[in-house]
């Protein structure tokens, strides 16, 4: 195992080869006979799992239902929303037969599914008393993406997406920002991720929404990954449908929508902020196994010991793994450095005549000598040290790489020189977004509702009207 850890690419050499590298020496996935798809392995698959408990446990308390869709939408369906079809059109698959006979009529195979939804929507919603309806799916959709990468992006995509009606614009708006505030807590507290929240521009926004918003998320090296948005269609979509209800006034109104989704996406956003040259670091919150338990030797008391702790773990909920494979310690050591355990417990026949064990950090590979007697309530305490220490890290080495520009040419120069976002001004004006991305390679990530725009625009001079960050991404 200590070969695998000399197998992975240093980040600093080659961030892209690294971070493949992590994500296979750490059993996470696994390249499949299906071009640009992946086998999501188990121990990768135990995060999305955790991933999945925690949010749905959160939507559910929030009152949305899960629903199931099906997988194929008719061509003729897709096509009622023409802004929605026109923007998935480039990566849409399409099923033209059934074994051996063509369809009459092509079937999509799912992007998304607001054209699904809006479908079932008609047919059930007549008056005010049905609403809101909050419907949650947790399903796979398929984007005919042509460059692939684990977890970043795939053809066949694990995902959650909410999709909701309301009676009024107000109550639609509010829904689509408290998702977005159930996403932005979720990604802090849960995956240790210092994500910054906003508004994407008209450009940028979702297929057939009125308005997108983002939570964007920046790896180690600088490049920003989108890791959820949650979207506010106003009436669009219910009115392209027919979607009606009779108000309190008696009177036929259109629904007011929204849609929200996160994807295994997540998963690539932990290992490129906090993973290392070692391999994968979880955080403690996500982590499908907390604590792995080494016994060094075949001494039955220690094994005994290690027994006794690993009941006492699971009597306070922490997941844990006891290795009695017939490997080296050494091996067994790296590996669990490999698969990114926030804290590996060793005990040989010396510790436990000495009545202590030693914890290593996964974190900082620091090395605690602890007592019988504390070992349980350290190892409580420490979770919490991991997690936060995860995120403190993250946010100082984010907050690095954040730049603010007040001219075009200092624009420029930091985006030829510096890895990360960069704030400026902005008049709105999409020509001037256009520029910025022919001109460096630099996209919008997101508006900055909470800023007002102090200056003019560093692209056209004209008066700015928005705060923006613009950056790389994946």
């Amino acid at each position: 195992m200590k070969e695998q850890v000399r197998d992975i690419t240093s980040r600093d050499v080659d961030f892209a080869t690294w971070y493949t590298d992590v994500c296979k020496k750490a059993d996470l996935v696994d390249y499949s006979s299906v071009k640009g798809s992946m086998i999501i392995r188990p121990y990768g698959y135990a995060i999305w799992e955790n991933i999945q408990s925690e949010l749905d446990k959160e939507f559910k308390r929030l009152g949305h239902q899960n629903i199931q869709m099906p997988m194929f939408i008719p061509e003729s369906l897709l096509n009622i929303e023409k802004e929605h079809v026109e923007g998935f059109a480039p990566e849409v698959a399409w099923v033209t037969h059934g074994g051996t006979v063509p369809l009459e009529e092509r079937l999509c195979v799912r992007p998304t599914s607001e054209v699904l939804f809006c479908d079932h929507f008609k047919k059930i919603i007549k008056s005010y008393r049905d609403l809101p309806l909050l419907y949650n799916q947790w399903c796979t959709i398929v984007r005919w993406e042509r460059t692939t990468r684990p977890f970043l992006r795939s053809r066949e995509i694990l995902w959650q997406e909410g999709h909701t009606m309301h009676a009024t614009q107000e109550e639609a708006i509010e829904e689509t920002k408290r998702m977005l505030k159930v996403y932005e807590d979720f990604q802090r507290n849960i995956l240790a991720l210092p994500v910054i929240v906003g508004k994407k521009t008209e450009k940028e926004k979702f297929a057939g929404a009125e308005t997108t918003y983002t939570i964007e998320a920046m790896m180690y090296d600088g490049v920003a990954l989108q890791n959820g948005t949650s979207h506010y269609f106003g009436t669009g979509f219910s009115k392209a449908f027919g979607i009606e209800f009779l108000n309190k006034e008696n009177k036929l109104e259109n629904p007011y929508q929204t849609s929200w989704g996160v994807t295994t996406r997540m998963i690539g956003a932990i290992i490129m902020t906090h993973s290392d040259d070692r391999g994968l670091v979880l955080p403690p919150n996500i982590a499908p196994i907390k604590v792995n338990l080494i016994p060094i030797g075949n001494d039955e008391n220690v094994l005994n010991k290690i027994k006794e702790i690993k009941n006492s773990l699971d009597n306070e909920n922490i997941t844990n793994n006891v290795d009695t494979s017939d490997k080296t310690p050494g091996f067994k050591f790296a590996e669990a450095e490999v698969k990114g355990y926030p804290i590996r417990l060793e005990l040989g026949r010396r510790d436990f005549e000495e009545g202590k064990v030693t914890l290593v950090r996964r974190d900082t590979l620091e090395k605690i000598e602890v007592p019988f007697e504390s070992i349980i309530e350290t190892i409580k305490t420490l979770l919490g040290t991991i997690q936060d220490n995860l995120y403190n890290r993250a946010l100082e080495r984010r907050n690095t790489m954040l730049h603010t520009a007040d001219t075009y040419e200092k624009f420029k120069t930091i985006a030829s020189t510096k890895p990360g976002f960069i704030k400026i001004n902005w008049c709105g004006d999409m020509a001037c977004e256009e520029k910025i991305k022919d001109e460096t390679g630099l996209k919008s990530r997101c508006i900055l509702e909470e800023e007002e725009a102090d200056n003019v625009c560093i692209v056209c001079g004209k008066a700015g009207k928005h705060k923006i960050y613009f950056g790389r991404q994946y």
